[in-house]
C-alpha cells in the first residue's frame, strides 16, 4: 500500500524577517479554510463527505474540511468543492459566491492565490418542514 505523501505549501516570508525561518501550511489547513468559507455562503445546505466523516460527525465532532479536495500543482493551488444547495436558490449564483468566498478566504489567511476553485453541486436539499406538513 502506498503511503500518502503530505505536501506542505510554502508561505512567503514577510519582508525583513528572512532570518526567522520558513512558514509552511498543511493542505488540511487549506481544506478547513475552504470548508468554513463554503458553509458561510447563503444557499449552501451542506458539503458532501464520505463514510468516515459521517461516522465522526455522528459522535459530535465537526469536520470542517468535509467535501473539499485540494491539489497543489506547478501552476498553482486547485480546490474542488462538493456541496448541496437548498431548493429554490439559483445554483449558478451560489456556485459563483462559493468560488469568490473561497478565493478571498484563502488569499486573506495564507496569501496564496488559487488557480482554480471548482464547485461541484452534488445535490439539492429540500426543506424538511414540507415533509412534516404532508403527513
Amino acid at each position: 500500500m502506498a503511503d500518502k505523501v503530505v505536501q506542505s505549501l510554502p508561505q512567503n516570508t514577510p519582508s525583513g524577517k528572512a532570518e526567522l525561518g520558513k512558514i509552511e501550511v498543511a493542505p488540511e489547513v487549506i481544506e478547513v479554510i475552504a470548508g468554513i468559507a463554503t458553509t458561510e455562503v447563503e444557499g449552501v445546505s451542506k458539503t458532501r463527505g464520505n463514510f468516515a466523516t459521517g461516522v465522526v460527525e455522528k459522535f459530535g465532532k465537526k469536520v470542517h474540511g468535509k467535501g473539499i479536495k485540494t491539489e497543489w500543482t506547478e501552476e498553482g493551488l486547485i480546490v474542488d468543492v462538493y456541496c448541496f444547495v437548498q431548493y429554490g436558490v439559483s445554483v449558478a449564483k451560489v456556485a459563483k459566491q462559493v468560488q469568490t468566498q473561497i478565493r478571498e478566504a484563502i488569499a486573506n489567511m495564507t496569501s496564496h492565490i488559487t488557480k482554480e476553485v471548482n464547485v461541484h453541486i452534488t445535490g439539492i436539499q429540500f426543506d424538511q418542514s414540507n415533509d412534516a406538513k404532508t403527513e
